[in-house]
Order: C-alpha cells, then structure tokens, then sequence
C-alpha cells in the first residue's frame, strides 16, 4: 500500500518543515503544488525530498489540489496545509485500517486549532476528510470538499494547526465565498462558511443574513450543520438584542433533541439562558435552573474530540461557568469544588477566582 502526502503552498517558510518532519515517518513520497511563492518555500521542500511541481494560480483551490493530486500516484492521498503538523501514529496500524474497509470512503483526521480569544490561546477540534483514495479529487473554489457522496470515517490520525495564530485569512477569502455564494445559492455549506467568516472579522450583524441562510439550506445530515448552529447561536448572543435573543430561544427548543449530545451545544445553551435571565429577571427567573442543568450535561458527556469543537466545552470550561453559577447564587461550598475541578485542568481564570474566594 502506498500513502503519499499532497500539498499546495504559497510562501509557507515558518512552518512548512514542520510539516513535512512530522508527516515523513507515515508517507512515502511527498508532492507539493506551489502556486507563487517568492520565499524559501520551494528550496524548503525539495530540501525535505518532495517533489515540486508549480501551479499558475487561476483563483480556485480545488483547481489547484487537483493538479497536485494528479502527480499523485499512491493508493492513497494524505491532504494537509502547511501549517498542521501530524502527531505521531502507527503506519502499520494505519494500513491495517485502510485495508479492513472495503468500497470507496474517506479517513477523517481529528485537527486541533488554536486560536487567540479573551483568555489568551484555546483550542478547538474538527474531524475533516484528508485521507482520500486514489480517484477521488475537489470540488469548490474555496473551502474545497472531496468530490462525491463518500462517508467519512474517523482515523487515528490528528495533527495540530496553528496558523489562526499567526494569520486572519478572513479578508481574503471574503470575495471567493461571496462568489461562491452566488454561483451555488442552493448550496448550505458556501453560506455557513460565508457566515463564519463575517463572524470572526467581527462583522456579527452582516454574518446573521447567512447564518440564517445556512439554517435554511443545510440537510440534518451534513457534517458541518452542528458547527453551523451553535456558531449561530453565539453570533445571536453577540448581538444580544431581544429579538436575537427570541430567535436564539426557538433554535434551542428546537435543536435539543439532536444536539443536546454534544457539550459545545449544551455549553452555548447554559450562556444563552444567562444571557436570557439577566435580559429580564422578572419575566425568565424561572429559566434560572436550566443554566446549572446546562453546564452539568457538559461535564456528564465530558469532552468529544472526535465531535469536533471547543476543548474544554465537556471539562474546565463548563466547570469553570458552573463554579461560576454557584458563586454568584451563594452557594459557595459548590463554586469551590467546580473552579477546583477547573483549576486542576490548569485553567487559569479557575486559579484566580479561588484566590478570591
């Protein structure tokens, strides 16, 4: 069985080696498309023993993976960014995985992001199809997907990505995700990725328009649905209006059922009946129960990894929001406990308010 890892990169000097060092042990030939760069990046690769092929760039990314996949000739295609970095794993084990499965299907490695928030540097996961077999190619001018209806099976395979913290490619992937919104209106997936970047270059009000498309459009069995909707969510809490916070309510009653399993949603549903109280004490005290019930489901799941989402959502962070809870109601033996349980984690916000109290 052959595995080849397939790149396109553009100007990846600080990180590409990285890349490479740690995907080498499990691949057996290395093909990089390089699409213009003007660094080091190309003597980087072929330093490393890849093959390097050039790519004129014509503003579409599937166009570009295809063309370094065609030079390809393994059983299957190990697809990474520059800026992800495999952890250790078994190649032997990894081949005993792929061939036990018959049919034609994609392997899901689990990614960890970090990202700069109000706390400093957290993390988030996501299962994405990288493992592709030989055949299969993209679709999409950005945002690309595998081509075709294949189901997607998790791998033990994961890699860390840092390049949140280094890069905000939001500004410009903005025009390709509003001409693919325009070329495929029907297509869910090109408004939530829309959406989500309108979100993070903080431009909440405008994502709404497609959050709300997105909701609209996308099948209850798409993989990025769940993301989709609490990030929707978030984005209404943002706004904090009370007509936001009305369509926040409808969403939650309506997504328990099918999302109430995963602590990312349980853990935006504890914020928003906050957030629901504090708007009008009088009228939603009632709601006041649901805040501590939310953040015990997330610590009764715990965290999923391979459901993708917020590290911490199903341990110290929820843990943390619940010591939170109990202090701010005068149940002080309780706020203890949940910010230890927090602190334990390393959490550093948990630390400083048990030095308070």
């Amino acid at each position: 069985m052959k595995i080849n890892l397939v790149m396109i990169v553009k100007n990846e000097e600080r990180c590409l080696r990285k890349c490479l060092k740690a995907a080498k042990p499990l691949v057996d030939e290395i093909i990089i498309a390089d699409t213009g760069s003007s660094d080091k990046t190309a003597q980087i690769a072929r330093s490393m023993g890849a093959k390097v092929v050039d790519f004129q760039w014509v503003n579409d990314f599937s166009a570009a993976r295809n063309f370094a996949l065609e030079h390809s000739d393994a059983d299957w295609n190990l697809v990474l960014d520059a800026d992800e970095y495999l952890r250790p794993c078994d190649r032997k084990g990894l081949e005993k995985l792929l061939a036990h499965r018959a049919g034609v299907w994609l392997g899901g490695i689990t990614r960890y992001d970090s990202y700069r928030d109000g706390e400093g540097v957290s993390q988030s996961t996501s299962v994405l199809p990288r493992l592709l077999p030989k055949g299969v190619g993209y679709t999409g001018l950005i945002h690309e997907q595998p081509e075709g209806n294949w189901l997607c099976y998790p791998l033990p395979l994961s890699a860390d990505h840092d390049g949140y913290l280094y890069e905000d490619k939001g500004e410009r992937n903005l025009p390709y995700l509003r001409q693919a919104v325009k070329q495929y209106p029907e297509d869910g997936y090109y408004h939530f990725q829309l959406a989500y970047t309108l979100r993070n270059l903080k431009r909440q009000e405008e994502s709404l328009e497609y959050f709300r498309s997105f909701y609209k459009l996308v099948k209850p069995e798409e993989s990025y649905r769940a993301e989709g909707v609490v990030l929707y969510l978030y984005t209404l809490l943002d706004e904090g209006t009370t007509e936001c916070l009305d369509e926040a309510a409808g969403i939650v009653e309506r997504e328990e059922a099918s999302l109430g399993s995963w602590p990312d949603f349980c853990f935006v549903c504890g914020l928003f009946y906050m957030k629901r109280v504090l708007s009008d004490v009088a009228a939603y005290e009632f709601l006041l129960p649901n805040i501590e019930r939310c953040y015990l489901r997330c610590l009764q799941i715990g965290e999923k990894p391979e459901m993708g989402g917020v590290v911490g959502t199903g341990s110290f962070k929820a843990a943390y929001n619940l010591g939170a809870w109990y202090e701010v109601s005068g149940q002080r033996e309780l706020a203890v406990k949940y910010y230890r349980m927090s602190a334990r984690a390393g959490y550093g916000p948990a630390k400083e308010r048990l030095k308070v109290i």
